[in-house]
């Protein structure tokens, strides 16, 4: 399922090659966010010009709407929204998690009010795997519980021990199958064997507890490991601390997905580290806001500064926004509310994410992945993203 094909002398990089049902996906490997079947602003054609090989979907806003009949009716979701790659689903661990005032946690699973219209629901991981194996992704993600920054250390001890059962729990239910469709609203519309299963390591920001949570859930034999639980508003060094404390102790031959993260620098670091798989919202989110990515930061096109300059968002860049379109016509739909604006610096923002990742594979494949990271990060001038 997962080779490695090639490392990297001086770091943890890897150069790896995972097989799905979809297909294969080459690592490292960015995935756009497809929150509720759509990568805002971006259809499925367009990001197969991106050159994307898998994207995100989310069980927690797929469950409360449209609803589980609904994709079960077209099929599953790879045909619902018309595409034919991998697809990755979270399991909802950490939209339940912002839901602090709306749930409540039990060792069963998790009772909330859904946030559309405070509707009573409840999932336990083996609900949480059941939905998933309807949605018919290709990638799942156990339910795990994802602490708050700051957390007591006790309660993240707790919390990770919970996350364990839970992986258990997910890990009996995807090996053994689920109900008949006859007998249940939650039933898998196909062979859940097929789908892949990851592990998530908690722990917080505790070296110790980072460490026994990576132990547990590769002791449970998964065919990859995530690390949940960082870019919740701790600072950076924490962040990545979390990310080399459980590393080491994740199976070499298997899978590695850093959840929610991270800016360009980021990625090339958490590469660096041994990480092969990413999802982030900023290429998508920051692009609502009239912000590109480029290799020297981040522009704010809604400035003035912008507004006679004939020049594409990044020079050399090749995506249809620098091929065909100026700065100054793309402030221009920023500040007039045109939708092409946002959806041409979407479409350059996603390109600049999925280009990095190529880079950092033909980096990996000839040796000169140090280079790359030493020479990007530190060109690279990190600026306050601007809120949603």
């Amino acid at each position: 399922m997962f080779e490695l094909t090639a490392t990297d002398r001086n770091t943890r990089a890897r150069r790896g090659r995972l097989k799905t049902a979809h297909g294969v996906i080459e690592t490292p490997a960015f995935m756009p966010v497809g929150t509720q079947g759509s990568v805002k602003a971006v259809s499925p054609r367009e990001l197969r010009e991106l050159k994307a090989q898998i994207i995100l979907g989310n069980t927690y806003h797929l469950f409360v709407r449209p609803g589980l009949e609904v994709i079960r009716h077209f099929g599953g979701l790879h045909r619902f929204m018309n595409w034919d790659g991998p697809i990755l689903t979270d399991s909802g661990g950490y939209q339940i998690f912002s839901l602090a005032k709306l749930r409540k946690i039990t060792e069963e699973g998790v009772a909330f009010q859904n946030h559309l219209d405070g509707t009573p629901a409840f999932i336990s991981p083996e609900i949480a795997m059941e939905i998933q194996a309807a949605l018919g992704s290709d990638i799942a993600m156990v339910l795990d519980e994802c602490p708050p920054w700051p957390c007591e250390y006790d309660y993240a001890a707790r919390s990770l021990e919970m996350t364990t059962r839970w992986a258990k729990r997910c890990k009996e239910i995807s090996e053994t199958g689920f109900r008949k469709p006859e007998s249940s609203d939650l039933s898998a519309i196909r062979n859940p064997r097929s789908q892949i299963v990851f592990g998530i390591v908690q722990g917080g920001t505790f070296e110790d507890l980072r460490r026994a949570s990576a132990q547990a859930i590769a002791a449970i034999d998964f065919d990859g490991y995530a690390i949940g639980g960082v870019s919740v508003g701790e600072p950076e060094p924490e962040m990545m601390s979390a990310v080399e404390w459980s590393e080491p102790h994740l199976p070499e031959n298997k899978p590695r997905y850093a959840m929610g993260l991270g800016t360009p620098p980021q990625l090339l670091e958490l590469i660096a580290r041994g990480m092969d798989m990413f999802d982030c919202v900023l290429p998508t989110r920051l692009a609502r806001n009239g912000t590109a990515f480029t290799a020297e930061g981040t522009l704010n096109l809604k400035n003035a500064e912008f507004t006679l300059q004939t020049g594409p968002i990044e020079d050399g860049c090749e995506c249809e926004a620098c091929r065909n379109f100026a700065r100054g016509y793309i402030r221009h739909l920023i500040k007039a509310e045109e939708i092409l604006g946002l959806r041409l610096i979407t479409i350059h923002n996603l390109h600049f994410y999925l280009n990095l990742m190529a880079r950092a594979r033909r980096a990996l494949e000839n040796g000169t992945f140090s280079d790359l990271r030493t020479q990007f990060v530190s060109g690279y001038k990190t600026r306050e993203p601007l809120a949603d």
